[in-house]
């Protein structure tokens, strides 16, 4: 189990070395997404901001791993 989640996450390193801005950019369009939502939908991820929420912690975790790599 432990040398199958090394392996996933060689991969997932080898995989986002090059690609340096894709989780943050991944991140902002998730909160644009939230933001354009509000318009048109009134179910619960819109009252609950869950695309908000989570477009900031996957950006905040893009520009963190960006800067270990």
């Amino acid at each position: 189990m432990l040398k199958n989640f090394s392996q996933l996450l060689d991969k997932i390193s080898g995989y986002l070395a090059p690609r340096k801005g894709l989780l943050p950019i991944i991140g902002m369009v998730l909160i644009i997404l939230n933001y354009l939502l509000q318009f048109f939908f009134q179910g619960w991820v819109v009252r609950t901001d869950l695309l908000l929420h989570g477009g900031v912690l996957i950006a905040i975790l893009g520009f963190m791993i960006a800067w270990a790599l």
